[in-house]
């Protein structure tokens, strides 16, 4: 059997990496450029590598800054409406998954019809038809992988949607740890536990290939050996390069295999409550692979190992037990909560996750066990009493 793997263009990873923007940007032949960033990032000086070369340079830019953590649709709606009335010929992502995913939004449907709400993937009605703006992201997280992903996601009321095409897929990927610098310990973690998740995820994906294997298991080596630094000790170049390795590899892993229940389940605690989504991913992992276990125990083994344990003498039944335990430990040894009452979700809640978390069919049709209603209710079960369950 086949499989198709899906890669951004051209990618540049490893320290100092950003140097290369210049010619980059040089290569699409434009001038007038969109920077989209968090409000934060310009504050500390980060914008400032970005668009000072480019103005010495001659370009014309303008940095947009409306950017906020799990964007609202009304937020990709102002900006893709920006976008379009001004007349932008290239857009710049710099930062987290939030200012990433929106500027994929705006570079594809500044340049198609109608809505970004007619594009979604539950209830959308049009088809993207044009690859729309030449894009180029930089992310300063390790942990989302939107640079190297075609997904952009949107907070609804109380659940998310994505729009997603291959249109969306980065011209540029630009992955430069010395950006990384600067991220707080919990910003650290979060997004840190997301891209592992992703690796996870995506290993025991039933999507999953020799090829994403390899990707996802080189990145749980890259973060289970770097989290726990690069949280404490943010300045450690060595810790900050291997998550922003780990982070990448995750992101490619999990973009051709697919993420599955950790995710389906994430998605409505940050559309209802406002968590971010690398909490979201960090406070449900242990659970959803403690309840698929069983559907999963020789990857649980592989994933145990890559964590960087020894498995000599184990069975795969053993191991895979010990792994669920050690990745609960590793969320809170990175001061992330490990139970959904840590996050003053209440147990009446959890009815109404549950409905949400159904819905996300695309990402639960790819989990190695089959996960209905009474399954996702006794997850978010075990998370909110913090005890893990299996099915």
């Amino acid at each position: 059997m086949s499989e198709k793997i899906t890669l951004t263009p051209i990618s540049y990873t490893g320290w100092n990496s950003l140097s290369n923007l210049e010619n980059e940007v040089k290569r699409f032949n434009v001038n007038k450029v969109l920077v989209i960033s968090d409000p934060f990032l310009v504050d500390i000086g980060v914008t400032d590598k970005v668009v000072k070369p480019l103005d010495k340079a001659g370009y014309k830019t303008e940095i947009y800054t409306d950017v906020v953590p799990e964007p609202p649709l009304a937020i990709g709606e102002k900006l893709v409406t920006y976008t379009r009335e001004h007349n932008f010929e290239m857009v710049i992502g710099v930062g987290g998954g939030s200012a990433l995913d929106l500027t994929k939004l705006a570079g594809v449907l500044a340049t198609q019809e109608g809505e970004v709400k007619d594009y979604l993937n539950l209830t959308g009605t049009k088809e993207i038809l044009n690859k729309g703006l030449p894009k180029i992201l930089i992310p300063t997280t390790s942990g989302t992988g939107s640079e190297v992903t075609n997904i952009s996601v949107l907070s609804l009321e109380t659940t998310k949607d994505v729009v997603t095409h291959d249109y969306l897929l980065a011209d540029v990927a630009i992955v430069d740890p010395a950006l990384t610098l600067s991220l707080p310990p919990k910003v650290t973690a979060a997004t840190g536990i997301d891209a592992l998740t992703h690796a996870i995820e995506a290993y025991v994906s039933k999507n999953s290939s020799p090829v994403t294997d390899g990707m996802a298991l080189h990145a749980i080596r890259l973060i289970s050996s770097s989290i726990t630094t690069a949280v404490l000790e943010g300045e450690n170049k060595e810790a900050r390069i291997k998550m922003s390795y780990g982070s990448y590899l995750a992101g490619l892993a999990f973009f051709n295999a697919g993420v599955a229940g950790v995710h389906a389940l994430a998605y409505p605690l940050g559309g209802q409550f406002h968590i971010s989504h690398g909490d979201s991913n960090a406070v449900l992992l242990p659970y959803v692979m403690g309840y698929i276990r069983q559907s999963c125990e020789e990857r649980l083994k592989d994933i145990f190992e890559a964590m960087g344990y020894n498995a000599t003498g184990l069975s795969s039944e053993e191991a895979s037990y010990k792994c669920v335990a050690e990745i609960k430990t590793m969320v809170k040894d990175v001061n992330i909560p490990t139970n959904l009452k840590d996050f003053q979700i209440t147990e009446d809640a959890l009815e109404g996750l549950t409905d949400d978390a159904t819905k996300q069919k695309r990402l639960l049709d790819r989990s190695p066990m089959l996960l209905e209603k009474q399954d996702i209710f006794a997850i978010y079960k075990a998370a909110y009493d913090g005890e893990i369950v299996e099915k």
